[in-house]
């Protein structure tokens, strides 16, 4: 009897916890299809087992983590770790590795239909010069080294999802692309995923799975999107003094930003919100010298293309006013203006129906994850801006001081954020029957 007493609570517990469930998925507005779908996948034998996997290799994981994070992937400079990258995906037993023309290390899983392709990826770049000590100090469960989560962790997540299904065994319908991009950061403008969606990648990408920054439980399917210009100001240059009244291109500088600010300013007052950031000035060479060359760098964010195209001309426009208007001032000689885009990452946003993401949200609330709908400049702007079902997830853990020395993670229940990982790419590339 007293065994009947105990078991009470428990039942009660179970089917308490399985309501909240229900309810969660409910208010998510998830199709019963595809909460039943991922709710039939966390029974499955070999789900369980790739599960039990993550959970009993975690301390190996963080050693793999250090290992990445202490080879240096400054802009530009991926290759080095991309190797060990690729060395860490045959290792876990991919068909097939190679990096592709742009930089891209990719590892094929063949599935036993192969009518759809699935990419699960993470970007292999950081923000930190060749030169920054990447060494990783741990102090119990917090790694302390630039660069450690964004979006080191996120490696070390995809190599263990692709070590997971290996030895559970798991067989799905679809191919499944196992990838580390290079130039998701800064200046990189998303050179790795552009040319993975380019006529010059063999791939046909289906559906794509990033991860990123963030907490266990992000889905990302909106695209914040932007444009990056180098504005140079280029003039004769001349001593301060004996050169006086020459033209003077931080003058100008001056002038078109000011310009721009006023205008800018005015335009993104009223509307969807549309951002823009002066982030970078240099040029000259002495306190006592008329520069020859000025230059500032500039960033416009906005979700909504129109707007984006708006601010586009916006500038273009100020920046032209301000070289006539200055040259035209009285002084000596002139300014030239040179425009370069250095960024350009595409908007958009898809619909919350689509498979991927109910299966992504469903997937997150069933692994008892506190799911975030977000928006974000990621890898995935660019198949969002082309149709292809697309979501960034989060790395999970904890951290802080992303893009600075000080960046720090911690393995707080970081495996469930592997586990959802896991789970979504299963579901949308099928188990194969």
């Amino acid at each position: 009897m007293k065994y009947l007493i105990l078991l009470i609570p428990i039942l009660f517990l179970s089917n308490n916890a399985q309501s909240q469930e229900k309810e969660k998925l409910k208010k998510a507005d998830v199709a019963k299809e595809f909460s039943k779908e991922v709710a039939l996948l966390l029974k499955d034998p070999k789900i369980m087992q790739a599960f039990d996997f993550i959970d009993e290799n975690d301390e190996a994981l963080m050693t793999t983590l250090m290992s990445l994070t202490e080879i240096p992937a400054p802009p530009f400079g991926e290759m080095t770790r991309a190797k060990a990258f690729r060395e860490l995906l045959e290792k876990a037993g991919a068909d097939s590795t190679w990096i592709d023309e742009g930089g891209n290390v990719i590892a094929l899983r063949k599935g036993k239909k192969s009518s759809k392709m699935v990419a699960l990826d993470a970007h292999l770049d950081t923000v930190f010069p060749l030169d920054t000590d990447v060494n990783v100090v741990r102090k119990g469960d917090t790694l302390y080294a630039p660069g450690v989560g964004d979006d080191t962790r996120g490696l070390a997540m995809v190599y263990q999802v692709l070590k997971a299904m290996n030895e559970a065994q798991i067989e799905t319908a679809s191919d499944l692309v196992f990838i580390g991009t290079v130039g998701e950061e800064g200046l990189g403008d998303l050179r790795g995923v552009k040319h993975l969606f380019s006529d010059k990648s063999d791939l046909k990408i289906d559906s794509w799975i990033g991860i990123d920054g963030g907490s266990v439980g992000r889905v990302n399917y909106k695209a914040l999107g932007s444009i990056r210009y180098r504005a140079k100001f280029s003039g004769p240059g001349g001593h301060s003094w004996g050169a006086f009244g020459l033209a003077n291109p931080h003058h100008a500088l001056a002038k078109a930003i000011d310009y721009f600010a006023i205008a800018a300013s005015e335009y993104v007052a009223e509307g969807p919100k549309t951002s823009f950031n002066i982030g970078r000035i240099g040029g000259g060479t002495s306190v006592n010298s008329i520069p020859f060359e000025s230059w500032f760098e500039v960033d416009i964010r906005s979700l909504d293309p129109l707007r984006i195209r708006a601010m586009d001309s916006l500038f273009k426009a100020n920046m032209q006013r301000a070289v006539k208007d200055y040259n035209q001032s009285g002084v000596e000689d002139e300014v030239v203006l040179d425009l370069e885009l250095i960024g350009d990452r595409p908007s958009g946003a898809l619909s919350r129906d689509l498979p991927l993401i109910q299966r992504s949200i469903a997937a997150t609330i069933l692994l008892g994850a506190r799911l975030r709908e977000t928006t974000g400049s990621t890898n995935g702007n660019i198949p969002i801006s082309l149709g292809v079902p697309s979501v960034t997830l989060g790395r999970g853990g904890q951290g802080k001081n992303a893009h600075s020395l000080d960046e720090w993670w911690a393995n707080i229940d970081g495996v469930r954020a592997i586990k959802l990982a896991l789970l979504i790419t299963v579901a949308e590339s099928g188990l194969a029957k």
